[in-house]
Formats: structure tokens, sequence, C-alpha cells
């Protein structure tokens, strides 16, 4: 198995289990120079809110979008923009990628930004 083969069996687990919870879920995905959030619906078909460190927006706030103050960024407009949808509550699906760095620094903010996970 390679990197991404082992990543992907780590996140079925959790993803089956928020399934199974019909929750609304805020996903990450990181690659070397961004990282992209999104809020998706409980059954799974509609996606409530994005943010990623491709839209111009954060572009322009900062240099690299693989760092840890890029994620702080997108944690907080991913926060922001799905409260504004209603959306209070979320599971946290971290799509197999450790609760470590960029993707905790991601987790913290949308949780200072109001969202509960």
């Amino acid at each position: 198995m390679n990197k991404k083969e082992v990543r992907l069996r780590r996140a079925r687990k959790t993803r089956a289990k928020i399934a199974e919870l019909k929750a609304v879920r805020l996903t990450v995905f990181r690659s070397n120079s961004h990282i992209y959030a999104q809020v998706i619906s409980g059954c799974g078909s509609r996606v409530i809110a994005a943010a990623s460190t491709v839209e111009p927006a954060v572009r322009s706030q900062v240099s690299n979008g693989g760092n840890t103050e890029a994620a702080t960024l997108v944690g907080k407009l991913i926060a922001e923009r799905a409260k504004s949808a209603g959306v209070d509550t979320v599971a946290f699906d971290r799509a197999g990628f450790l609760y470590h760095g960029r993707v905790k620094a991601l987790a913290e903010a949308a949780r200072e930004g109001g969202l509960q996970f």
C-alpha cells in the first residue's frame, strides 16, 4: 500500500461513523501547496460551505497556502461561512490526515470561529 491508500483506509472508519450519525461534517483536505475545507450536509450530497487557500481573497492575505498561518485563516473563514448558512455543530472529518500541524490549526481556528465539534 502506498501513502494515499493508507490515509484513505484510516479515513474510511471515521466517515462510516459520521454517515451512521447523519451528522453535518467538516472535511479537510491538504496538499503540499494548499488546504481545503468543506462543510457537507448530513446526507452527504450537498456542500453547505467551502473555503480554501486557492481563493483569490485568501491568496492575497497569505504568501504561501501550505503553512499553518494559511490553515488558520481557512479555519476562520469556513466557520464564518458555516455560521452564516445556519450550521453550528459539525463532525470533524480529517480525511485520514493526522491531527497535527495544518489540520490542527484549521480545526482550532474553526472552533474559535464558533463551530462546535
